[in-house]
């Protein structure tokens, strides 16, 4: 079997179009509802029917995650996370990893083999990218041996720039946890 780092890849694209995924992940606010960014742009995707069945699960605290259908999209599941916002919600690394751990542990309990992740916290809540992509890429590296179900995680990064680094991240992550020879 892989190791987890083989699991993971990280690429440019958009969240809301990645149909050969069983899951998208949202980067939520407390309150599931539409806005800017990965929810505004999943919400106009999904439909309404999103709005509809978020509405009875908000609100959510900060590192916490819930399963949604998908509506409209192209996959099955919306896992909405909230992640904190940099400088007022602490400790962020924690609820920060809190969101990739959690994510990751209702696709487990739910047979999802494929999931996209955005960038969470590293938009309009302030989080610094390159910790923000270290603390979600060596969670999931730490999180996946204990998922056996999912085969494969997607970073699904808005611009070039973020998707490089992700991709510099892993590798580095991934060049500290390969047995030595």
């Amino acid at each position: 079997m892989n190791t987890p780092a083989e699991r993971i890849e990280c690429r440019r694209g958009d969240i809301a179009d990645q149909p050969d995924m069983d899951a998208v992940v949202n980067a939520a606010n407390a309150q599931l509802k539409s806005g800017g960014g990965v929810a505004g742009a999943l919400h106009r995707a999904a439909g309404p029917g999103l709005a509809q069945e978020c509405h009875a699960m908000a609100p959510i605290k900060p590192g916490e995650a819930v399963l949604s259908g998908a509506h409209d999209l192209p996959n099955d599941y919306v896992i909405h996370c909230l992640g904190p916002v940099y400088g007022r919600d602490e400790p962020s690394d924690k609820l920060l990893a809190d969101c990739y751990r959690n994510a990751l542990q209702i696709a487990e309990k739910h047979d999802i083999t494929s999931i996209a992740f955005p960038a969470i916290s590293a938009g309009a809540f302030g989080y610094p990218p390159a910790e923000a992509a270290r603390v979600a890429l060596s969670t999931v590296i730490k999180t996946l041996p204990d998922c056996p179900h999912i085969k494969c995680v997607r970073f699904v990064l808005f611009d070039a720039k973020s998707a490089q680094l992700h991709h510099d991240i892993l590798a580095q992550l991934h060049a500290n946890t390969r047995p030595s020879d």
